[in-house]
């Protein structure tokens, strides 16, 4: 089987499911949408996705999926990416919401205001920059004591939250001084299917 993603290249949503189909060697199109131009607004687009947003897996003809972290765990159960024990399991959603309610929300906004939109004056910015800081810190004292952030493997909630802490600069946050999240990146960059998202 082949799968084709509707994605954004520069997308945090979108590389994850790049890096996840990657490390598990799946065949896939990528097809390219532009989103700053209305192409998720189409009427074509909306019939795989009504929320009119990046990415979405089209698993056949018939069958499509959005919400990028609903396709990983679609992508990934059943492989070295979600732990086989239950309560581990629950921690990797655990993160996932975390990614998108928590760190999504603050570090990715930032960065779109800053990168996409080049409005480096934005009132948003402050609070996105303090809600921003506050995930990073939650990050770090997590993984003071341990490599990934469930068991002792890279998951599906490790690559969720690579792709927009590693790119979190563009928004305006230095991760310099959370000394286990620099440690954790560095850990993640090497394992396979891992890629630096393409700037804006």
């Amino acid at each position: 089987m082949s799968y084709v993603v509707y994605g954004m290249a520069s997308s945090g949503n979108c590389h994850k499911v790049k890096m996840t189909l990657e490390n598990l060697r799946l065949p896939y199109q990528w097809r390219e949408i532009d989103t700053l131009k209305g192409e998720t607004r189409t009427p074509s687009f909306l019939a795989m996705n009504s929320n009119g947003k990046v990415p979405v897996l089209a698993i056949d003809q018939t069958q499509y999926l959005p919400e990028s972290n609903a396709i990983l765990w679609f992508l990934a159960e059943g492989t070295p990416l979600v732990p086989a024990d239950k309560l581990d399991r629950a921690r990797v959603l655990q993160w996932m919401f975390f990614e998108q309610y928590s760190h999504e929300t603050a570090i990715a906004v930032a960065r779109y205001i800053r990168a996409f939109l080049n409005q480096h004056d934005d009132s948003r910015l402050p609070e996105l920059q303090k809600r921003g800081y506050a995930a990073l810190g939650v990050m770090d004292r997590h993984l003071e004591a341990r490599d990934y952030f469930v068991g002792s493997a890279l998951s599906i909630a490790d690559l969720a939250l690579f792709a927009y802490t590693h790119k979190a600069d563009e928004g305006g946050f230095d991760v310099a001084p959370y000394k286990s999240v620099v440690a954790w990146l560095d850990r993640v960059t090497s394992a396979p299917g891992v890629s630096v998202m393409p700037s804006p």
